[in-house]
């Protein structure tokens, strides 16, 4: 008789506790942006192999005290495609983007690239995908604004549309630049 009414309890308890963990979970700042958990730390080592005769980048690039996108790129990424005139925009503007092509084909990166011009002021391969998978990747593209120090500032995880240029890249690279 005692099992009846935890029975009857038990149900609306787990109800109640599942809508408590969403509605915490909904009070994210941005709700699609998938968290980082090198936000404010050193960035992690750079492994790159070389791609075509592309100037390739470091670790000290990342610390030359200047504000830089490091954006992870595929030539078999759709989105990839998408932002590449805003990463061009960008490095016009005279913001340095280094990239890194993803797990890719080098022969189609290197198509990629003369088809659509190249933003990147250094590049280079991660073959097969160990430095993306140290940097936290869940795919491609994501981008990371850095600090000076070599820090990252914020991580994007989609293409850098003009929306995501206006509302979180430029905000992060004007803090990056203040701090």
């Amino acid at each position: 008789m005692a099992r009846f009414p935890l029975l009857m309890i038990l149900p609306p308890v787990i109800f109640a506790g599942l809508g408590a963990a969403f509605f915490i979970g909904l009070q994210r700042e941005d709700p699609d942006q998938l968290p980082s958990a090198f936000a404010g730390k050193a960035a992690p080592a750079v492994a790159l192999d070389r791609l075509g005769s592309f100037e390739m980048f470091d670790d000290t690039d990342l610390r030359d005290g200047e504000v830089k996108l490091v954006n992870f790129w595929a030539s078999w990424c759709a989105p990839c495609r998408v932002e590449h005139p805003n990463l061009t925009a960008l490095a016009e503007e005279g913001i340095t983007v280094l990239g890194v092509n993803y797990k890719d084909d080098p022969g189609k990166a290197l198509g990629f690239l003369e088809e659509l011009g190249n933003p990147y002021a250094a590049l280079g391969a991660d073959l097969e995908g160990r430095m993306a998978l140290n940097w936290g990747l869940y795919g491609v593209p994501e981008t990371y604004v850095i600090d000076g120090a070599g820090n990252i500032v914020l991580r994007f995880a989609g293409p850098v549309t003009q929306r995501v240029i206006e509302a979180q890249i430029r905000p992060a690279i004007e803090s990056a630049r203040t701090d």
